[in-house]
């Protein structure tokens, strides 16, 4: 999830009654529950390095009780002895084992099984960014502020915001569980039919921007894609999917993308990859070129894919330059 989920989940635990662990619970709530997006500095090397290293070890079960020592002991620099230790840490453990759950629920995945395991696992119920839960989350976090104010205004004690936290941290858990049960309504929707006369191998069914019964179908049918609008209020027809054909490369193209997958920008693309489609086309520079593009079809899909990889490649077979990009 994103940078603000993560931050107001936190504010919401402490809120919720951690703070009564101890009286710095929101400060180590708020740093532990962004803790494995530490990863975020090796950006510095590029975009395909911070798709590498994103969601990578700092994401992993095994590393959670390393991490959650790191807020505790930046916050004993600022508070000293007032700070305990043994609670503090209890509560950063808590914070961060937070963050790769809730990764886990969309549709990037997380890594969380290394070292043992690189494989990407995710749910698929959520986006990354997912309004309502931003929705919840900051009413929660507004409510308590707003009700302190009234409180101040009109010399009544004010209140901890503990019902409102309360009642985000529930509303997350029941919202989730029922975004896997309509996820898991849309996939059998998706394996249940044929597609242009095909079975599907595989598919995914990918969260829309607002209504919860909206997917956006990704059938890989073998020889192509299948992009479906699957609306689960509605009778879903297979015949209405858009398709996306795999190409068969030439020599051409072949020699070109073999050359392409030898680069750092094509192997970090690959190995992330679920759904990658490829692209082939001729260029003049240099002369009797090939541009050589792979995307991700879970992210966006022609002519606005998001996640995707490029190589220029000479006649020759010599990669020119290539990149990621998001």
């Amino acid at each position: 999830m994103d940078l603000l989920t993560h931050t107001l989940t936190g504010l919401a635990m402490s809120r919720a009654g951690l703070k009564r662990w101890c009286p710095q619970a929101t400060w180590v709530l708020v740093l532990a529950a962004n803790a494995p997006d530490i990863d975020i500095l090796t950006a510095a090397g590029g975009a395909a390095s911070y798709l590498h290293y994103h969601r990578h070890i700092t994401h992993a079960f095994f590393l959670i009780p390393a991490l959650a020592a790191l807020p505790v002991l930046l916050l004993r620099l600022r508070f000293g002895r007032a700070l305990n230790f043994k609670l503090s840490y209890l509560v950063s453990l808590l914070g961060v084992a937070s963050h790769p759950l809730l990764d886990w629920t969309n549709i990037y995945g997380v890594r969380a099984l290394l070292p043992f395991s690189s494989q990407w696992i995710r749910l698929d119920m959520t986006n990354v960014i997912d309004l309502w839960i931003w929705a919840v989350l900051i009413l929660a976090g507004a409510g308590s502020v707003l009700a302190r104010l009234v409180s101040t205004e009109i010399g009544a004690r004010p209140g901890s915001g503990r019902g409102l936290a309360v009642f985000a941290l529930l509303f997350l858990a029941v919202y989730e569980s029922g975004r896997y049960v309509v996820h898991q309504r849309a996939v059998a929707v998706l394996e249940a039919r044929l597609h242009n006369g095909l079975t599907a191998v595989r598919v995914a069914a990918l969260p829309g921007p607002l209504n919860p019964f909206r997917w956006r179908g990704l059938v890989d049918a073998g020889p192509f894609y299948v992009i479906h609008d699957v609306n689960l209020m509605n009778e879903f027809d297979p015949g209405d999917g858009r398709i996306l054909y795999k190409p068969e490369p030439d020599p051409a193209q072949a020699a070109a993308q073999q050359a392409a997958l030898r680069t750092e920008a094509f192997r970090v693309f690959i190995r992330f990859s679920q759904y990658p489609l490829w692209r082939f086309a001729p260029t003049d520079n240099p002369e009797g070129g090939m541009r050589v593009e792979a995307m991700d079809l879970r992210f966006g899909a022609p002519p606005n894919p998001r996640f995707v990889a490029t190589a220029i490649v000479t006649a020759g077979g010599r990669v020119v330059r290539s990149w990621f990009r998001f």
